[in-house]
């Protein structure tokens, strides 16, 4: 049985093959890693819109990022 492709590389895999510029896979790849070392290792589709909104405050108030970050939809 194949191993499974590690999240980061499966987010690689996606952003080439929708052509984007190298910086943008980089970009990607950094926020989603910042993200879950964030939430101490947890793998992503264990996280729910809370920890999405207490990513995106601390952001907001412990890295200087813009509060735009944080509009709703």
């Amino acid at each position: 049985m194949p191993k499974p492709i590690p999240l980061l590389n499966q987010l690689r895999i996606a952003i080439r093959s929708r052509h984007y510029s190298c910086s943008t896979e980089k970009v990607y790849v950094y926020w989603v890693k910042s993200y879950i070392l964030f939430h101490d290792k947890q793998y992503p589709k264990t996280l729910n819109q809370c920890h999405i909104e207490s990513y995106l405050s601390h952001l907001v108030i412990n890295k200087q990022v813009s509060p735009s970050t944080q509009k709703k939809l």
